[in-house]
């Protein structure tokens, strides 16, 4: 895993909580002190974002030793030792927020997402993610649902054709579509079967089933299955109102992909926390 990419992420997280000094810690701890710390899971998680809480530490004090115990996409009970720190207290507490805000989040997310791919075993269906993330932290956000099990949509924008139903009501068809995208990776969403029969005259890569119910997308599966039996290898991909309550059952109708915006936007952090000990 190249981690480069986020070396900005993190400069700016420091430079953010930072901002001219931690004046409290640089007022009552002496600059020479040496101390002892631990990460430690509060909660079960699988655990996302050790190397990237070292790479928070090693920003602040390049002499700072972090000993990961586990790695990213390891199981951690309540009450495992996820790190050990030693080095400097300043830099230590200073950065602790930014480091267990990363760590909290990652794997958050993670253990959120391994849910979702537990819950649809055994079937095939990919669980993946959206665009719904927290601005700046997508990169991160989506190498935490890669480590938990599942798979990313479009990063960006310029990753595929994907026509929503705002473009739809723009353009009034897909007429201009037709024209321009030779050599593109075309997605398509559609709200009914109606849009979906319209949808395949163009053989897209991928049609979304955008907030169907169960019933509807297995009358959308049916219709696939006669489509590709005239040589359309569409994909079909669930999307919209898919809680851990009712994946297994989207999943069960056979669609190839379920995508989850709740996976990076209505995320519940993991309780992590850092202990430090005198030396």
């Amino acid at each position: 895993m190249n981690y480069a990419e986020f070396i900005p992420i993190i400069h700016s997280a420091l430079k953010e909580d930072i901002g001219r000094g931690d004046i409290t810690t640089k007022l009552i701890i002496p600059r020479d002190k040496i101390v002892r710390a631990v990460i430690l899971a509060q909660e079960d998680c699988l655990v996302c974002g050790l190397n990237i809480a070292g790479l928070v530490f090693k920003a602040m004090d390049k002499n700072i030793k972090f000993k990961a115990m586990l790695k990213d996409g390891q199981k951690a009970k309540r009450g495992k030792i996820l790190a050990r720190l030693q080095g400097r207290a300043q830099p230590i507490i200073t950065a602790e927020r930014v480091a267990l805000n990363f760590l909290s989040l990652l794997s958050g997310i993670a253990t959120a997402t391994n849910a979702y791919v537990k819950a649809v075993r055994p079937y095939k269906v990919k669980i993946m993610d959206t665009r719904k993330t927290i601005p700046g932290l997508r990169s991160l956000q989506k190498y935490a649902v890669r480590t938990g099990g599942g798979l990313n949509h479009r990063m960006r924008l310029d990753g595929m054709v994907m026509v929503k139903d705002n473009h739809l009501k723009v353009t009034k068809g897909y007429e201009r579509l037709r024209k321009v995208t030779k050599g593109c990776k075309v997605e398509l969403e559609v709200k009914n079967l109606k849009e979906l029969k319209e949808a395949l005259k163009l053989k897209p890569d991928i049609i979304m089933l955008d907030n169907m119910k169960v019933n509807d997308i297995k009358k959308a599966i049916a219709l696939m299955s006669r489509a590709k039996n005239k040589g359309v290898r569409t994909k079909l991909e669930a999307s919209g109102g898919i809680t851990l309550k009712n994946v297994r059952s989207v999943a069960a109708t056979g669609v190839d992909m379920i995508s989850i915006g709740a996976l990076t936007h209505s995320l519940k952090s993991a309780d992590i926390s850092l202990e430090v000990a005198n030396l």
